[in-house]
This record gives C-alpha cells, sequence and structure tokens, in this order.
C-alpha cells in the first residue's frame, strides 16, 4: 500500500468527518482549515464551484499536508481531476459516479468518492475503484437504507452520509454502518468567521465521537 492510502486510512478511521467548504476564499483559507483541524477535523473537500478553488486547495495543501487530507468536490470530468492532482491533493468527491473520473483518478494514484444513490451504482462505484461511498443525498435516505447496503457491500468500503448530517443524526447513522459524514453548510458557508466555524467543528467532533462509543456499546 503506498502512503497516500496510508494517509487517507490514518485520516478516516481517526476521524471520519469530511468539511466540505463550499465558498471558500483563498485569502480566508489558512485560518479556516486551522479552525477545522484545531477541533479534530482530518479531511477537507473544497468544492470546484467555489471561487479559485484551484488555488485555495494549493495553499490548504502547502499549509497543513502534514495534518489533513485535502481534495475537490463536484469534480465532474477528467481534466478536472488533473487540475485538482497538479496541486498536490488526491482526493476527488463527486457527486455522481462517472467512469472517466473514476479512470483518472486511479490513474493518478488518487482517493475517488462518488456520489451514489442505488444499490446499483453502489456495487459499480466499487468496481470503479472507489476509495469511499458518498450516500447523497443523505436527507432522502434514512439510516435503514445504510443498513440494509451495509450488509452486502465489502466491509472494507467506507460509507459516508452527505446532505443535511446534523450532530444529533449521526448517532443512528453510525449504528446503522455508516463510517463517516460529509458536512457542509452547518460546518461552514460564505462570510462565516473562522471562530464560528471552530465552535462548529468543535460540536461535529464531539458528537461523533460520542456516537461512536454509543454505537461501538450497542454492538457488544
Amino acid at each position: 500500500m503506498n502512503d497516500i492510502n496510508l494517509t487517507w486510512q490514518s485520516a478516516i478511521q481517526e476521524m471520519p468527518l469530511i468539511a466540505i467548504l463550499r465558498g471558500l476564499l483563498p485569502e480566508e483559507c489558512i485560518d479556516i482549515g486551522n479552525a477545522l483541524l484545531s477541533a479534530g477535523f482530518k479531511i477537507i473537500e473544497v468544492p470546484l464551484n467555489s471561487p479559485q478553488p484551484i488555488e485555495t486547495l494549493q495553499l490548504l495543501n502547502q499549509e497543513f499536508s502534514d495534518r489533513a487530507v485535502f481534495g475537490a468536490g463536484t469534480v465532474l470530468n477528467a481534466e478536472q481531476v488533473d487540475a485538482v492532482i497538479n496541486t498536490g491533493c488526491r482526493l476527488i468527491v463527486a457527486p455522481n459516479l462517472d467512469q472517466d473520473v473514476a479512470q483518472a483518478t486511479n490513474q493518478n494514484n488518487g482517493i475517488y468518492c462518488p456520489g451514489v444513490f442505488t444499490p446499483t451504482e453502489a456495487f459499480a462505484a466499487v468496481a470503479a475503484g472507489a476509495s469511499a461511498l458518498k450516500f447523497f443525498p443523505a436527507e432522502v435516505m434514512p439510516p435503514k437504507f445504510i443498513k440494509a447496503l451495509r450488509a452486502v457491500l465489502p466491509a472494507s468500503i467506507p460509507l459516508v452520509p452527505v446532505g443535511g448530517i446534523t450532530p444529533s443524526s449521526m448517532s443512528n447513522y453510525l449504528k446503522a454502518g455508516a463510517t463517516g459524514f460529509g458536512i457542509g453548510s452547518a460546518l461552514f458557508k460564505p462570510g462565516r468567521s473562522a471562530d464560528a466555524v471552530y465552535q462548529s467543528a468543535l460540536e461535529f467532533v464531539d458528537a461523533y465521537k460520542e456516537a461512536k462509543i454509543s454505537s461501538t456499546e450497542d454492538q457488544t
């Protein structure tokens, strides 16, 4: 196993919360990134429909590459994969499963996390080499849906609900077999201060830790 996969595995095992920073500006990214990492986040995503996302990713990776895994969201084609990889980041997140994006990510030793909605898409994503499955939008996927798929998907593949996740909703998903969560506007939105992001990040981290303990106890 290569170093980048070890880094991803370490991050997803230690704190599987993905900060989705849509709208993040280059001039604020260091302060926001520091706030998230100080609260305990290990994985940060900057969607490509943000202002100057490539510059933002470069700055974040240069500053914090030894502390977190960085990558882009809303990656829709192979050209965008190449642009992200050129920043030094390796995480490729998408709202959908696309074979060209999967192939480009795998060829560049990246970490592919496509959005899926059905069992067919989930198994196709696994076959395409996905490192994790993004269940999106989670608002319309109750925990029992995740539980049903967890029973048939490879145990090694992380399942990450995204969309409408709150600190209080994580426990039932974890008990159903979810691995972690993608968190967007509840954590960050344009104009929000680093202090406010830090406080929200702490709330999510603490809630995850408590929910993880509870879900583990239920399984024993």
